[in-house]
């Protein structure tokens, strides 16, 4: 559309494709039963006559302000930033916009976020955070859709996108045998976190599977390289022969490589490690570098997003979906080398 021409709307898409404007707006935005030749016939009349939907227009003709709400309680990002940008490409389709809200797990801050969004009308919400424990449901006015990615909701009637966390462990537990190592040790986070027992109970059925099980009991303790280091040559002391370990996360992971190094130990020929997460800074600037087991944050958002926009569209879904992980092959567990 030049200067001085008026400016094509709706209507005009819709004489050109021989459809009602309401199917246009329909077609448009995703929504309703449209057969796939009609949807491609009003994409095409839409740019041969330069359409450009006015945003304003739409969100106050369809009751939307094209917005979502995403509240985490990750104040280190290291969770929610992934499932924000699997939502975000999911949710950029519909060219809607994602507000991020850090409630740092307080719930005076949470209140005021949800306040605030709803306040600015935005269509639904997305709750997050930096574990898989259960948490409350998040109190919004009636009919807000809402869905929770990674960490559910304690409502079973709510939809919740969570990692696969029992096949995370099976999967580690699975690439040992194949390699056939079959002593096996197992060092992760604090007990009290979902991730962390969900994790060992699937490491211990793979390795059931294949008649084998840990060397130990499940070492326990932090997230962070300090604790990955100790444990390893608590390990190393109380059991020798250990041939392969699992690791709860990344950071476990690189100092546990650490510890067996300063043990004396070679990881992979001695000993294979294998981590989680596939926080790649970390995993790739290990010695050597690790194999980890995905856990497909990305993959929750992505998904988390379209059943809200499910939700949003009148169709909305329950329960606790799993996303499964998948397997990263790095050094640290390579053939080769054994």
């Amino acid at each position: 559309m030049t200067d001085g021409q008026r400016r094509t709307t709706i209507r005009d898409v819709a004489a050109r494709a021989g459809v009602s404007p309401g199917t246009v707006s329909k077609a448009l935005n995703g929504t309703g039963q449209i057969s796939a030749q009609t949807r491609q016939r009003i994409l095409a009349a839409a740019a041969e006559t330069g359409f450009r939907p006015n945003e304003l227009a739409r969100s106050v003709f369809e009751r939307r302000s094209y917005t979502v709400g995403m509240i985490t309680t990750d104040s280190f990002e290291r969770f929610s930033v992934p499932v924000m940008l699997g939502a975000e490409d999911a949710l950029g389709a519909g060219r809607i916009s994602v507000f991020l809200c850090d409630s740092r797990d307080d719930p005076i801050r949470e209140k005021h976020y949800i306040d605030v969004l709803q306040g600015r009308r935005v269509d639904g919400f997305i709750v997050t955070g930096r574990s898989s424990n259960i948490r409350q449901p998040l109190t919004v006015e009636p009919g807000t859709p809402v869905v929770y990615a990674l960490t559910p909701s304690a409502n079973p009637r709510d939809c919740s996108i969570v990692v696969d966390d029992q096949a995370v462990g099976r999967v580690a537990g699975e690439h040992f045998l194949r390699m056939g190592r079959t002593r096996i040790a197992h060092i992760t986070g604090p007990e009290r976190f979902d991730a962390a027992r969900e994790r060992l109970t699937g490491l211990e059925q793979a390795l059931a599977a294949g008649g084998a099980q840990l060397v130990a009991p499940a070492y326990f303790g932090g997230w962070g390289e300090d604790w990955g280091r100790q444990a390893a040559q608590m390990l190393l002391r109380a059991h020798p022969d250990v041939d392969a370990i699992y690791c709860g996360s990344d950071l476990l992971a690189r100092g546990v490589t650490d510890g067996l190094r300063e043990g004396g130990r070679n990881v992979p020929h001695d000993i294979a490690v294998i981590g989680t997460d596939n926080w790649e800074i970390i995993a790739t600037g290990a010695r050597p570098p690790l194999t980890t087991v995905d856990t497909s944050l990305t993959e929750v958002g992505r998904i988390a997003a379209e059943r809200l926009l499910d939700a949003i569209a009148g169709r909305p879904h329950s329960g606790v979906e799993l996303v499964p992980p998948r397997l990263v092959l790095r050094a640290s567990t390579d053939d080769s080398a054994t």
